[in-house]
């Protein structure tokens, strides 16, 4: 399966990674940040906010954004309304790099509006990871039930708290969700691609969102391309929509927001 090709490959990647940057060194990037900005708050913000996505490839399509100018998006996404912006950093599969996170919060200071959060999006599995994403300036970390076993879930959702980031906890069936929920999570992801096949299915959303406490921030994930997508989310009480492959592919991004958005 697709998924497990991508976390055998994580964790290959981890080995290295460990070896030409210490914790240590993490650490001390950590000290000189400035703290974490409000990822649940700002999508709690009203209707069905956006957190537009910073995406160059994907497995199942291929490379969607060949030019991709990581601050050049940023910039676009926070002058048109995102209320957060997602970066896609893993490598291999993704086409995407870690520094993709600063180059996003450079164009969102460029934007010259109020800074907005950054969420890293990755197959994380390991606590090196969650101080990295913090090191370059996340302010919340994406983490998929369907590879953590609850304790690790539970230990990265404890050290991303310490460190002051939050979490999209992404679920894609009742089990997944349920284990979210055990585990504390506080924004709950409906991943409406199956991460095993890579089909996408948007009434996934639909099927789960009543497993979604009142008080919890309910997102959804993948599969959003129409202002009509767009209504139905909204029906169904989604807080907010994480949205990429729309967009990248754009030939107008700032006008395919507006559709979104309005």
């Amino acid at each position: 399966m697709i998924l497990d090709e991508i976390v055998a490959a994580k964790r290959l990647e981890l080995a290295v990674v460990r070896e030409t940057e210490p914790l240590a060194a993490l650490e001390r990037a950590i000290e000189k940040r400035l703290p974490a900005l409000d990822f649940e708050a700002a999508l709690r913000a009203g209707g069905v906010r956006l957190i537009a996505e910073i995406k160059k490839a994907s497995p199942s399509k291929g490379l969607l954004c060949p030019g991709l100018k990581p601050r050049d998006l940023a910039k676009t996404y926070a002058a048109n309304g995102a209320s957060a912006i997602s970066v896609l950093t893993e490598r291999r599969f993704f086409q995407g790099e870690l520094h993709f996170l600063e180059e996003a919060r450079l164009g969102v200071e460029d934007a010259g509006g109020a800074p907005i959060p950054l969420l890293r999006k990755d197959f994380l599995l390991d606590p090196y990871q969650v101080y990295e994403a913090r090191a370059r300036g996340a302010d919340a970390i994406l983490l998929i039930v369907a590879i953590l076993a609850d304790d690790r879930l539970r230990d990265l959702l404890g050290l991303a708290a310490d460190l002051g980031m939050q979490c999209l906890v992404e679920a894609h069936d009742r089990s997944e969700v349920e284990r979210a929920l055990a585990a504390g999570a506080r924004i709950v992801g409906l991943n409406n691609r199956d991460l095993r096949t890579f089909k996408v299915d948007i009434n996934t959303t639909r099927e789960l969102s009543r497993l979604i406490p009142a008080d919890r921030v309910l997102v959804s994930e993948s599969g959003i391309h129409t202002k009509e997508d767009v209504r139905l989310l909204a029906e169904w009480d989604v807080s907010a929509m994480l949205v990429g492959e729309s967009l990248v592919t754009a030939g107008d991004v700032a006008a395919k927001m507006r559709e979104l958005l309005c």
